[in-house]
């Protein structure tokens, strides 16, 4: 399938024999200073030739292979995490393709790097790592002008939309602009985890202001320096945004990412029935967490029904997980204690979740419900004690710390498997050696790429459930009883998601009917690899390929 991804940039496929290449009439500086199309010194001789290159470029031309090789020896040179994170960054900023190919081939490795925790720290200081512009920015006072900026951007079929207002970035709470990196993170991983063409992605950051009083103090802040816009200026912004992507890009999936409790399900609920549109702090923490005690039901034996699961954390993310067990027992506490019917601070989203019971604190809760499963989503290190994890129930009780980055973690592996005698199954959000990793990087990339198979016109639950279910079924719990695939096989779980995704899609009625071997092909064919492929100028015939 041929791509328009820009003006004068085409990704091209021949029908019969599937070789690929590129349609491009940029040259000399402009081309080498486009890091989408950039492949520095991979530059063939005919290609340097054919496009002005021939001078600009040291004279030897290597393979991707040997620049993979010189560029991760130097992330490897570097000493500190953060140093890593920006000596990547530096390299999207000027080869992508060359990016993506090094992230594929040791994301293990790397993930921990581009996005939790290395990300928290690269958004807490955006303004000191910042060297190139990526992405869009809105402010209340662009609102008006929301269409018109949407229209600079150069890609023209953009598919995958991050944005967020960087209110709630991770467990690190208000970043404002510097939100962005986590919108940059997310997109790297639709490349990486699905093979989302990065011209077909688009980070955004809605820059409302901050209340983080360092931030404003901080004269490398890059965002507007004021306290966060409320009330009708951000809702007449937020409603530009998702018009205005709609209208530019018609079958664009919109993310939204690290909105802070209240606006991030008020969002999702408004726009979720007529846009195309998914909050992974939400729907993907909660798919992918529900996939993992799913998996984990396939070790203990019992029935999603037979469980009694509390939940330490009453946001989104905990909102988000409560919704998606469906069929178990939930009980959830935020930091007032247990959600009562007898409470009367409960917001709308919390009171499906209020309980008939007597007031208890998180940890008199979890000795009086006795859970088979405890998830934490507080943001807060140390939350769970010993008292409560060894008050667990059940054979094999499961341990989810899901906090990040690593130092908001509710309680280490270590702890959890030392408190139950060794009967723990554990999964943390952070990455921990020898630990299931429950990442969102399973759900929300597989999503986004069976959402473009199809041309989704909307995302819903049953999509979701959809996704869990898959990622459960794939889990290779006989191996040690871990509860998810190895992040190095992320593209054929995305893959797998994307079909399941799809399918659901179709079912639904928000998606065109294809066969399924018309939708795996179509799948397989969505499904960017980071090579270098030949460049042909507009005018040069397909015989030539």
């Amino acid at each position: 399938m041929d791509h328009d991804l820009a003006p004068g940039f085409r990704l091209r496929r021949d029908p019969t024999t599937g070789d690929r290449w590129i349609e491009c009439s940029l040259e000399g500086a402009d081309l080498e200073n486009a890091p989408i199309l950039n492949k520095g010194t991979g530059f063939s001789q005919d290609e340097r030739d054919a496009f002005g290159l021939t001078g600009l470029l040291p004279p030897r031309c290597v393979t991707m292979g040997e620049q993979s090789e010189r560029v991760f020896a130097n992330y490897r040179a570097q000493t500190t995490d953060l140093a890593r994170y920006a000596a990547l960054q530096a390299l999207m900023d000027r080869n992508e393709t060359l990016y993506y190919r090094l992230l594929v081939d040791h994301l293990e490795e790397m993930l921990p790097i581009v996005y939790t925790p290395t990300v928290g720290q690269a958004c807490q200081q955006f303004g000191r790592l910042y060297r190139r512009g990526r992405g869009v920015y809105f402010t209340p006072e662009t609102t008006i002008a929301v269409d018109r900026i949407l229209r600079r951007w150069r890609y023209s079929d953009v598919r995958v939309v991050v944005v967020t207002d960087g209110e709630r970035v991770l467990g690190l709470g208000d970043l404002g602009a510097g939100g962005m990196g986590i919108s940059i993170g997310k997109i790297s991983l639709y490349v990486a985890g699905a093979g989302i063409h990065p011209a077909r992605t688009l980070p955004v950051c809605l820059d409302v202001g901050t209340n983080n009083a360092r931030l404003l103090d901080d004269p490398l802040y890059l965002g507007t320096k004021r306290e966060r816009v409320r009330g009708d200026a951000y809702d007449a912004l937020v409603d530009a945004f998702v018009h205005g992507i709609r209208e530019r890009w018609p079958k664009a999936m919109i993310q939204f990412e690290d909105f802070a409790m209240g606006n991030a399900l008020r969002l999702l609920d408004r726009y979720r029935s007529d846009f195309c549109c998914f909050n992974d702090d939400i729907q993907g923490t909660g798919a992918v967490t529900a996939a993992g005690v799913l998996a984990g039901l396939r070790l203990t034996g019992q029935k999603m029904e037979d469980l009694r699961v509390l939940i330490a954390g009453a946001g989104g993310a905990g909102i988000g997980i409560a919704r998606a067990l469906r069929g178990a027992r939930i009980w959830m506490c935020d930091v007032d204690g247990l959600l009562t019917t007898s409470r009367a601070n409960l917001v709308p989203e919390q009171r499906p979740f209020a309980v008939d019971d007597a007031p208890a604190t998180l940890a008199e809760a979890a000795v009086r419900v006795r859970p088979h499963v405890l998830i934490g989503v507080t943001g807060k290190a140390g939350t769970f004690t010993q008292e409560m994890v060894s008050a667990m129930d059940g054979p094999r009780p499961m341990v989810f710390p899901l906090s990040n980055p690593t130092s908001c973690v509710e309680c280490t592996p270590d702890q959890a498997r030392e408190w139950t005698g060794g009967r723990a199954i554990v999964a943390t959000g952070s990455p921990f050696p020898g630990t299931s990793q429950c990442n969102n990087v399973y759900i929300f990339p597989g999503i986004g790429l069976g959402v473009t198979a199809c041309d989704a016109s909307r995302v819903t639950d049953a999509m979701v459930r959809a996704a869990a279910e898959t990622l459960a079924a794939m889990a290779p719990i006989s191996d040690g009883g871990s509860l998810y695939p190895p992040i190095r096989d992320i593209r054929l779980v995305s893959r797998e998601v994307a079909f399941a995704v799809a399918r659901r899609a179709m079912d639904d009625g928000v998606a065109a009917p294809q066969t399924d071997d018309a939708l795996r092909t179509r799948i397989a064919d969505e499904v960017w690899e980071p090579a270098y492929v030949p460049y042909r100028r507009p005018r040069d015939p397909i015989a030539a390929v």
